[in-house]
């Protein structure tokens, strides 16, 4: 029998606590768990404030997922210091945990620049966790004004969270264009323009320089006032815990394909861990659901004594703001292929005989099947490309291929 231990209860500890069932049924795990929820759908906090889903809804898993998988989950309590030397954990509760294997997927959490002024905001708030959009709708009335410093996804999303809910929303960004991280200036001004026709206002290029209570000292000079306040500049992998024992850390922390880390007995997974980017070739951190889970799942199988690899991690986002939706992969290397209309855009990019990325913004596209594409690393020469440059359609393959991928479908 092992001691397994999981720190963090999202999604990533989803995959992790399923991966070590698929190979050790018995074993007891122990969830550390600051948050006092249950694992839940993170980027679901915003249809959360719309009134588009509940807390019970958000739900990742059933509610006796943590019964049935043999698991004790420690609510509202932190990890204070990994003890490697005796293979402990220590708690903010004054206890220590034993394991025998261990798993850090403890995510990430905001960033927060050192505005002047930003301690007389009374109302400030972040937009990661259930708890921030909890807190936020707390604070608002249908006569606030919010401002929200960061147009980046997380930012974004808040925005329309709030849409119809508050009397005002401005956005801010050092960026000159919103989901900079994400979208080309074309396409991130088919978003904007998307966002600003529902009454949301820009600052771009522009952001404080210092705050009062309700008012934002832009640098342009512009003074924006606010009775609401949101931070959502940007997050950082929680890598702490694991950078004092002395583990290898760059953005993230660094994991094989076994998300096996520096330190023997020591797994990471989810927006915390630093992985292959195989769209790039390059160790990335990839802080979304889908490689969160398979990560986690990877950690769990390799920690319980199983052999299982996750090699397919590439940038992934699906997205959308009042109807108008945008689906990117990969990365945006090679040469392209461009189809767009006034109110759709796709582009594919592709380098030797290979799907390296794409954007879709405004289409009906089965993207899943250039996602699958990227990740399998498939030679296009070995299928009719120019059919799927028309659309995401499984013609495109070898009956073959059809029946071996596709479940039969020729």
């Amino acid at each position: 029998m092992k001691n397994y231990v999981i720190i963090g209860n999202g999604i990533a500890a989803a995959g992790c606590i399923e991966g070590i069932r698929s190979v050790d049924k018995e074993s007891p795990i122990t969830v550390v768990s600051e948050e006092k929820h249950e694992v839940y759908c993170r980027p679901l906090i915003s249809y959360y404030l719309e009134g588009k889903t509940d807390l019970d809804r958000m739900r990742y898993r059933g509610a006796d997922f943590y019964e049935k998988n043999g698991c004790s989950v420690l609510y509202g309590v932190k990890a204070e210091h990994i003890l490697a030397d005796t293979k402990e954990v220590a708690l903010s509760d004054g206890r220590k945990l034993p394991y025998d294997a261990l798993t850090l997927a403890a995510g990430s959490s905001p960033f927060v620049p050192p505005f002047a002024g930003l301690e007389l905001v009374k109302s400030r708030h972040s937009f990661m966790t259930l708890d921030d959009a909890l807190g936020l709708e707390q604070a608002i009335t249908p006569d606030s004004r919010v401002l929200i410093v960061g147009a980046g996804l997380i930012g974004l999303k808040c925005a329309e969270g709030l849409h119809g809910r508050v009397a005002e929303i401005t956005v801010c960004d050092l960026a000159d264009r919103v989901l900079s991280s994400i979208l080309d200036e074309e396409c991130a001004y088919r978003m904007q323009k998307c966002l600003e026709e529902q009454g949301i206002r820009f600052f771009l290029g522009d952001s404080a320089s210092r705050f009062d209570e309700h008012h934002a000292f832009m640098r342009s000079g512009a003074i924006v006032g606010f009775d609401v306040l949101v931070l959502a500049v940007g997050v950082r992998a929680n890598t702490g815990l694991f950078r004092e024992i002395g583990g290898n850390v760059n953005r993230g922390i660094l994991v094989d394909e076994r998300m096996q880390t520096s330190v023997p007995g020591i797994f990471a997974a989810g927006d915390c861990a630093e992985g292959l980017d195989i769209s790039c070739g390059t160790k990335r951190v990839l802080a979304i659901l889908p490689n969160a889970y398979m990560q986690g799942h990877a950690a769990g199988a390799n920690m319980a004594g199983g052999n299982e690899i996750f090699d397919k991690g590439i940038p992934m986002n699906s997205i959308g703001f009042f109807g108008l939706h945008a689906m990117t992969a990969g990365s945006y290397d090679g040469e392209v292929y461009e189809e767009k209309t006034e109110k759709s855009l796709k582009r594919l990019f592709t380098k030797d005989d290979r799907l390296l990325g794409f954007i879709l913004i405004g289409c009906e596209e089965r993207a899943g099947i250039y996602t699958s594409l990227i990740r399998e690393k498939t030679p296009l020469s070995s299928l009719n490309f120019d059919l799927l440059k028309k659309g995401a359609t499984t013609l495109a393959f070898s009956p073959e291929t059809r029946r071996k991928k596709f479940g039969g479908a020729v």
